[in-house]
Formats: C-alpha cells, structure tokens, sequence
C-alpha cells in the first residue's frame, strides 16, 4: 500500500468510528446547543484528532528517522544505516537511502585515497627538494662561513661565528622537516623503529614526556598500512602539543584479537565537545584508507586516540 492510501485508510477509520457513534449513539444535538451536548461534540472532536495523530505518528515513524539520519550521516564513520523491514513507499526509500550511503562512502573511501597518495607523493617530492637542493646548499654556505671565520679578524670572527651557529640550526630545522615529510626510518628501519624515533624527536622538541609501549611479536603489516599508522601516531602527537596543553603523553603499538591497536593518550585538557578539525578528519580519512577504526575519547583529563587495524592475515 502506498503512504498515500496508507494515510487515507487512517483518515477513513478515524472519521468512520466518528459517524458510526454520531448515528447509533443515543446523541442529539439541541438548537441552541445545551452545555452537555457541547460537552459530548468537543470531547469526540478531541478524541478523532488524537487518534488521528497517534496513528500518523506510527505510520510516519520511519520517515523522521530517516530525516534524522541524514542531518547526521558522515561519510568519516561508515556504517550508519536504518532498518530496510516491511514493504511500501517507505520502506523503498529507506533501502534507496542506504544503497546511496553506500555508495557514497565507497566513492568517498576511493577519492581519499588518490588523495593521500598523491599527499605523500607531493610530501617525498618536497623532502627530497629540501634534502637535495636547500640541505646541500646550507651545507656549502656552512662550510664557507667555517672557513671565514677561521681566517677573519676580531670582531668580525665572531659575527661570522654567529652566523655559522645560525645556519647549522636552520640547517637541523630543515633535517627534522624532511624527516617530517618522509620518514626514512619506516622505510628502512620498519614501525616500532620509526614510531620510536618519532616519539622521541617529538619529546626533544616539545619538551613533553612521552612514554612509549610497544608490544614485541606484531604481525607483519603492508607499507601502506604502517604508513598509516605513522601518520595517525604522527598528527597524535601534534595535536597533543598543540592544543592539549598536556605534560605527558603515552604512545602504545599492541596486538588485540585479530587486530593491530594504536592508542596515543595525553593528560591534557580534553576537547569537550567543540567540532573535529583538519587534523582529526584527515585522521579518519586515513583509517579508512586500510579499513581501520579510528575511536576519539576526550575527558577534562584527557585525550585518547585508539586506531584498530584488522590483521591483514585473519582477513585472508
């Protein structure tokens, strides 16, 4: 049945009950209509409009459930979806509406991924600049500084030395921002090792305390995947410095069941309920690059950030 016969039939009903009393009921209506007549009319008038709008809260039910999922549906958290039961209209547009969630979260997983490949494309690209071009070229004017300093007069040795300390910091910046843009270590060295040489770059920098966990016998993960997962612990980090306002931070790497857990907490403030960012959204959007859950916790004495990622192993 349509929503449109549906609604009738209900109207029919509601207004048929309503005849069926006025005619077999022992019911007369007075000219001038006396006070108890009156009574009786506004009392069933009440009775057919609640009824009436019990019954087309029931029968439109789905349709303000749906309405409610779509002012909330994002595409970030897969999964959302309403129940496709019964038949009819509604029912139809409920499956339509999931198939187009669907959908859309498969085209939303796919352009994020061109996405972030081409990021970290463009971010070896730059790493590699900087390595090659603005390192080497730091280095040359180093070096000539070194050796202007070593046979010029006081004072301007001095000036010349300054420079020099100067040029060799700018030069280290440039090393931790290449380092940044494309973690050598990952490629190399592997996760725990690069996770370890983050955390404790960050500490150096920050001034934060760090404690690291990380659990010995993990599974085998593919580059793409502890790519990831470098990234999520790597924009923690960050967002811990930056806006928690915390003292110390702790960083674990475990195997839970079937899966490789990443959880990042700090002791900061919390971000309450204020909205997600360009940090935590590319987060999201990372995790469902490799098919992981990505879990936010904020309290007034904390962040926690827990990134899931099924064992590739128990996938096949």
């Amino acid at each position: 049945m349509s929503l449109f016969w549906r609604i009738f039939a209900l109207n029919a009903l509601v207004l048929g009950s309503a005849t069926a009393l006025l005619l077999w009921a022992p019911v007369t209506v007075s000219v001038p209509v006396v006070l108890a007549e009156a009574v009786i009319l506004v009392g069933g008038l009440v009775v057919m409009l609640v009824a009436n709008a019990v019954l087309l809260r029931i029968a439109l039910a789905p349709v303000s459930r749906l309405s409610g999922l779509m002012t909330t549906v994002d595409l970030l958290r897969p999964g959302q979806r309403l129940p496709e039961g019964g038949r009819g209209e509604i029912s139809e547009l409920i499956r339509t509406f999931n198939a187009m969630l669907e959908r859309l979260e498969q085209e939303r997983a796919a352009s994020s991924a061109r996405v972030l490949i081409a990021q970290e494309a463009e971010r070896r690209r730059i790493s590699q600049e900087l390595h090659d071009e603005v390192g080497q070229t730091m280095t040359a004017v180093l070096l000539s500084l070194k050796r202007s300093a070593d046979d010029a007069p006081e004072p301007l040795r001095g000036e010349l030395q300054q420079a020099q300390e100067i040029t060799r910091e700018s030069l280290d910046e440039v090393r931790r921002l290449v380092r940044r843009l494309r973690p050598g270590v990952l490629e190399d060295l592997g996760l725990v090792s690069a996770l370890t040489s983050l955390a404790t770059e960050f500490s150096t920098h920050t001034g934060l305390r760090v404690v690291r966990a990380f659990e010995a016998g993990l599974p085998e993960l593919d580059r793409q995947t502890e790519l990831v997962l470098y990234r999520v612990a790597q924009e923690a980090l960050t967002n811990a410095a930056r806006h928690a306002e915390a003292g110390r931070v702790e960083v674990s790497l475990r195997r839970a069941g079937g899966a490789v857990v990443l959880a990042v907490a700090d002791d900061g403030r919390g971000c309450g309920v204020a909205p997600e960012g360009a940090g935590i959204r590319g987060m999201r959007e990372r995790a469902l690059l490799v098919g992981a859950t990505l879990d936010i916790t904020s309290a007034p004495s904390g962040t926690r950030i827990r990134l899931t990622v099924p064992d590739p192993r128990k996938q096949s």
